[in-house]
């Protein structure tokens, strides 16, 4: 088989490439996964080196929460609007343009002296990521089409998106204790350079759809979920009673119902309301948004439980999440093969079964249990229930999506993605300081994204048994 031309490294146009080769989709694929690995991976490497961090830089515990609320906040408001610029000026401009800020941003993230500088990059980060983000999923619907191809390639971007979390608790541990925490943003730079260069070179180029943006929609699409999820940051801190807290909440709610208003009008909306119209879609985010929402308050109390109450060294609490992570990959590189046999909806709703048992089993530990029977074992059930959920869950939540709205639909995956993880963060701080009962409350997430799987996911199965 011969290899496919090299991509067009000059002028974008609106014409679209010939499809590349096995080889060719091969790059394509391996690029939208590293690019899309660095932002998922920079959600939790700063989680296990925050004791570090907070005593190098003299931060408070208030200041030290925003080093992950600031990423959060910029990269869940932003993604729509990233997503709409990708289809707008073509998802390779937008994939190159998030890479070198985001690369950008990981340094200055790794040389601030202040916290008030770490804080004002990681937002920025955010901002890069925001447009990164949705270019990769947009890049993966445009390049692989319906069928096996996009079963694969989708899989493997869910097992991404759920083994990146992981991942990033163990390197930043490692790097935390051996060298420093501001090594795990450092290598970015020359990992994010090569990605720009092979991007350029390999990356086939989407029609850009004519039109203007809908600058009325991508501000409410920016500004409501930022101010919700603001709002869930502050309950985290001044309780769901405060006034501001419910002033915030309460402009978020307006600003979305005001989105929906003008979506409904706009010639080309930011946020096409069509992709709602879909049970598996509208499922699968509701799901995503709950599931995530439980997994970054995991990650976040586990990695202080092993140091504050077990005694962990940044690196040892790492490698406490390797057993997770080591089932996470198999099972997730293993979802391909079991989709032959059953369908993605049934695999979501036994890996989230996993997910409900390991998370309520670790909601009983207590100052006696063990690490390899009371937190290995059951973090391990949690890690396979990743496994299986995320590639379907990615794959349910562009299902039937024209190549016209890819890119929307991947911002509201994305977006649904980060505002689970800030709301459950929030959510869970605002209710407990325990470990027991934080796990508590996220199984009872978990259990609730069961409950939408199974009610508007499942369905789809019964419909088209062999998707």
């Amino acid at each position: 088989m011969t290899s496919a031309p090299p991509a067009p490294t000059g002028v974008l146009t609106r014409t679209t490439a010939e499809p590349p080769t096995r080889r060719g989709t091969t790059a394509v694929l391996a690029i939208i996964l590293v690019g899309y690995f660095m932002v998922i991976l920079d959600n939790s490497i700063v989680i296990t080196g925050l004791p570090h961090l907070q005593d190098e830089l003299g931060m408070s515990a208030t200041a030290l929460a925003w080093v992950q609320d600031a990423y959060l906040l910029t990269f869940g408001g932003l993604l729509l609007l990233g997503a709409r610029a990708g289809d707008i000026l073509g998802r390779r401009r937008m994939f190159v343009v998030g890479l070198a800020l985001f690369t950008l941003a990981s340094v200055a993230v790794g040389l601030a002296p202040t916290g008030g500088w770490l804080v004002a990059a990681r937002a920025v980060q955010g901002v890069g990521a925001a447009v990164l983000a949705p270019s990769t999923l947009a890049l993966l619907t445009a390049s692989f089409p319906e069928g096996p191809e996009r079963t694969r390639a989708t899989a493997a971007y869910g097992a991404v998106a759920g083994i990146g979390a992981s991942v990033g608790l163990v390197v930043g541990g490692l790097l935390a204790d051996l060298v420093s925490w501001r090594a795990g943003f450092l290598v970015n730079l020359p990992v994010g350079v090569v990605m720009l260069v092979a991007g350029l070179r390999v990356l086939p180029e989407t029609p850009r759809s004519p039109g203007r943006f809908d600058v009325p929609g991508a501000l409410l699409a920016t500004l409501g979920p930022s101010s919700l999820v603001y709002g869930f940051v502050r309950a985290g801190d001044d309780g769901w009673a405060d006034a501001g807290t419910l002033a915030t909440l309460g402009l978020g709610v307006a600003l979305l119902v005001a989105l929906v208003v003008v979506e409904r009008s706009a010639a080309q909306p930011v946020l096409p309301l069509g992709l709602f119209a879909s049970r598996e879609r509208v499922g699968a985010y509701a799901a995503r948004l709950l599931f995530i929402g439980a997994m970054m308050g995991f990650f976040l109390f586990t990695s202080q439980y092993l140091q504050d109450e077990r005694g962990f060294s940044a690196l040892a609490a790492g490698f406490a999440y390797f057993p997770m992570t080591a089932v996470n990959f198999a099972v997730a590189l293993a979802v391909p093969r079991l989709q032959r046999r059953t369908s993605g909806p049934v695999l979501l709703v036994a890996g989230l079964v996993l997910a409900v048992a390991g998370m309520a089993w670790l909601g009983a530990v207590d100052a006696g249990t063990s690490y390899a029977v009371g937190i290995a074992l059951p973090m391990t059930l949690v890690g396979a229930g990743q496994g299986l959920a995320f590639g379907p869950l990615t794959a349910s939540g562009i299902a039937g999506v024209d190549r016209s709205q890819a890119g929307a639909a991947s911002g509201v995956v994305n977006a649904v993605h980060q505002l689970g993880g800030a709301l459950g963060m929030s959510l869970v701080l605002a209710l407990t300081s325990t470990y027991a009962a934080a796990m508590t409350a996220g199984a009872v997430l978990l259990l609730a994204a069961l409950v939408a799987a199974v009610l508007l996911v499942l369905p789809s199965a019964r419909r088209s048994p062999g998707a």
